[in-house]
């Protein structure tokens, strides 16, 4: 049976739009119950036995025979082996890419995550200390599909921040991966091991005999590692709770619609359950990246799964105008967000909720997937409203810094003093007034 694709055809002047859009929108993040006790029972047992769990459920659910960490953990060596063993081509690919992704997180780090402090008239000292945190998990997925970007984009900035050890983990057969391994290298990971699903998110959390616990994890993965996550953080950080993936292409109708059809592809072919926008002032060119959806689906490898998220997720919508597109944008915060336009400095003043912006015709999602610099690691589901992409920042904390003059002490002592009585705490207020008397 021949495959066809054909996103929800919406035009914004229509009476029924504002319920159509929504519905389109609404993804249900609700969490399968079952999903959430098996999790809930493997990060028990994880946290209780330790290795033996996570060997357990590494040969359950990777279907392997191992019988201790040391079969699952993938040393220097074999990163390096890896590394030195894929072809010419792949290896200055990844090259390449890692500078550009370490070169633009460095800028990053220069631009704000530095320590400072300052002196007021009273000789106090006021500031604030960034250090590293001292070590990170990195959770890469490697079932379906094995993602050797997502190890530059998570361990890259992790290593600009200082981060003293980072540890990657990547079920099996992901970690049978060489690209994967050699981005692990270049990147410069700490440990890895061949573990995966909430076992893995256990023992990063908790620490086992072998898995070393980390201070916080990164990284997308499936709903058991996401719900994994959710769990627990407030034992560990995490970065965020990820959804399916979206793009958001807002168009003039000057690009060649071909480009479009395959940008929209781009996101389809992730998942069934994620999602591709196009939103445009101009019907008739509408109607021709429709003809290129048509043209090119039959000769995608991942034909079925784009034709399916194109038809259950997907929307062309016509708009008013340019001005509405961006309003709609602007509702929708997608994850990535294209600006397909012959101006598109134009537009992006507009633009207030996207994780990530990319300008102009030739700025294909894809180039900020792999190689551009910034990370691909973004806020989904609308979260880019509050949200933004995975950077320095977050493999690193703030410390405030307070070395308050003996003249100081009397001109916020007081100050103090009356506002601790003022809530009914009294040795706040004392602690303040012996420093007044001295």
């Amino acid at each position: 049976m021949e495959l066809k694709a054909s996103p929800l055809r919406l035009a914004t002047s229509s009476a029924t739009f504002e319920a159509e859009f929504k519905a389109r929108l609404h993804w249900a993040a609700d969490t399968d119950a079952a999903i959430e006790q098996r999790v809930a029972d493997i990060l028990a047992d994880v946290q209780r036995r330790g290795d033996a769990a996570v060997i357990e459920y590494t040969n359950r659910f990777d279907r392997l025979s191992v019988r201790s960490m040391q079969e699952l953990e993938l040393g220097q060596a074999s990163l390096k082996a890896a590394f030195e063993a894929i072809p010419a081509a792949q290896r200055e690919a990844l090259q390449a890419a890692a500078r550009r992704i370490r070169s633009y997180h460095e800028a990053q780090k220069k631009a704000g995550g530095e320590s400072w402090s300052y002196r007021d008239e009273d000789g106090t000292l006021l500031g604030q200390k960034v250090t590293p945190l001292d070590r990170v998990g990195v959770y890469v997925p490697g079932g379906k599909a094995a993602y050797p970007s997502s190890v530059l984009m998570n361990v890259i900035p992790a290593h600009v921040a200082g981060v003293g050890e980072i540890i990657m983990v990547v079920p099996h057969p992901g970690a049978e991966n060489r690209l994967l391994l050699a981005a692990g290298y270049l990147a410069g990971v700490t440990r890895a091991f061949t573990i995966g699903g909430a076992q893995a998110v256990g023992a990063l959390a908790y620490g086992t005999e072998t898995v070393p616990r980390v201070d916080k994890i990164t990284g997308p993965g499936n709903a058991y590692v996401a719900s994994a996550k959710r769990r627990v953080f407030g034992q560990v950080g995490i970065d965020m709770i990820a959804g399916p993936s979206e793009i958001l292409v807002l168009a003039d109708g000057s690009t060649p619609p071909d480009w479009v059809a395959m940008d929209l592809f781009s996101q389809a072919e992730h998942d069934e359950l994620a999602q591709s926008i196009l939103l445009c002032p101009d019907a008739a060119y509408i109607d021709r990246v429709q003809v290129e959806i048509d043209r090119l689906l039959p000769g995608m490898p991942r034909a079925a799964i784009i034709a399916k998220s194109l038809n259950d997720r997907g929307a062309l919508i016509h708009t008013r105008s340019m001005e509405e597109a961006c309003d709609l944008s602007n509702r929708i915060a997608p994850e990535h967000l294209e600006v397909s336009s012959r101006d598109p400095h134009r537009w992006e003043p507009l633009l207030r909720h996207a994780g990530a912006i990319f300008l102009g015709a030739y700025t294909s999602e894809s180039l900020g997937d792999y190689c551009a610099g910034p990370n691909h690691v973004l806020p989904t589901s609308g979260t880019a409203r509050f949200s933004g992409p995975l950077g320095v920042f977050d493999f690193q904390k703030r410390s405030s810094l307070i070395e308050v003059s003996e003249a100081g002490a009397k001109v916020l002592g007081a100050i103090a003093v009356v506002l601790a009585e003022g809530e009914g705490l009294s040795a706040h207020a004392q602690a303040a007034q012996m420093r007044l008397r001295r």
